[in-house]
């Protein structure tokens, strides 16, 4: 599970900013995870916790949006590659250019 290491890596950037930025109390943390990431959203939320122990983090609410990971089939059809089963559902083709679903991302830090 290198879902610690990466969360760590997001306490470590979110408690730089709040320096840079005098921010001393943070309510809420938004993380923005595709469907198509190496991250598995339930693994950050178990991890976290222990990530935030002992930070500026600690006692933050974790909010995670998991963004879909879509895909531009050759037909010309946009679609969810997971949800599709990878095959377009308007010609069955499976040749697609993918256009989102393998961010990670800090979408929000929320102040108290």
């Amino acid at each position: 599970m290198h879902e610690l290491g990466v969360v760590i890596e997001v306490v470590k950037t979110v408690e730089e900013f709040a320096r840079e930025n005098r921010v001393t109390r943070i309510g809420a943390l938004v993380l923005q995870i595709g469907e198509l990431s190496s991250i598995v959203p339930r693994y950050v939320e178990e991890c976290y916790p222990a990530a935030v122990e002992g930070t500026l983090l600690e006692g933050t609410e974790l909010r995670i949006e998991v963004l879909p990971g879509n895909v531009r089939c050759e037909c010309g059809r946009v679609y969810r590659l997971l949800a599709s089963e990878k095959v377009c559902p308007s010609c069955g083709g499976g040749r697609w250019e993918l256009l989102g679903g393998r961010e990670f991302l800090i979408k929000e830090i929320l102040a108290c």
